[in-house]
């Protein structure tokens, strides 16, 4: 079980509460370890939790009927959901799966809405969690639809360098909106 100061740590950056509130939210999370390509939740299952990887990576996939496409890329002290899911408590069509050895300190649906219902500072803090799982997933879109695939590549390099070191070319190339190849070419054109 991880300690109050260690989920206060993590949390800081999103809402700062005093220990005691992560006293008690301390003893709602449990660790769940996954090996490099388990799935953490398939397609057709219910997200039954809200995680923090606390150590490795995982990726979020959608199926579109030939293959798997990337949406999303994680890692350390990262909050990993399919938040739909989690908040409809119905599949959704997305798969987790762990891209590295993963650890998670995962908290139920059941035992959030309880710490939720607790007092408002409960509320606040989950207000904090989806604003900025929100704010990262807008500015994905934004710059998916904005940006040309050289400039998302770019800048991916600048904000997150430690991707290319631990996530395979073809997971990138997805998660960018490319193909492999297109990943290739456009990563031989900028080293010439």
């Amino acid at each position: 079980m991880p300690t109050p100061q260690q989920l206060q740590q993590i949390f800081a950056p999103y809402y700062d509460a005093e220990l005691s509130i992560w006293e008690t939210f301390s003893r709602k999370i449990i660790i769940r370890q996954f090996g490099k390509n388990e799935i953490i939740k398939d397609y057709d299952e219910i997200e039954k939790y809200l995680n923090i990887i606390v150590t490795g990576s995982a990726g979020l996939f959608v199926w579109n009927g030939k293959k798997n496409i990337c949406i999303n890329l994680l890692y350390e002290n990262s909050f990993m959901t399919d938040y739909y899911s989690f908040l409809k408590q119905q599949p959704s069509g997305i798969k987790t799966e762990a891209l590295e050895d993963c650890t998670l300190w995962s908290v139920s649906c059941r035992d959030l809405n309880e710490l939720y219902s607790r007092n408002e500072i409960g509320l606040r803090i989950g207000k904090s969690i989806s604003e900025s799982m929100f704010l990262c997933k807008q500015q994905e879109q934004i710059n998916l639809l904005t940006l040309s695939p050289e400039e998302r590549y770019l800048r991916l390099i600048k904000q997150r360098p430690e991707i290319f070191k631990r996530t395979p070319l073809k997971i990138i190339a997805s998660y960018l909106g490319l193909t492999a190849e297109s990943l290739s070419r456009l990563r031989k054109r900028l080293v010439e």
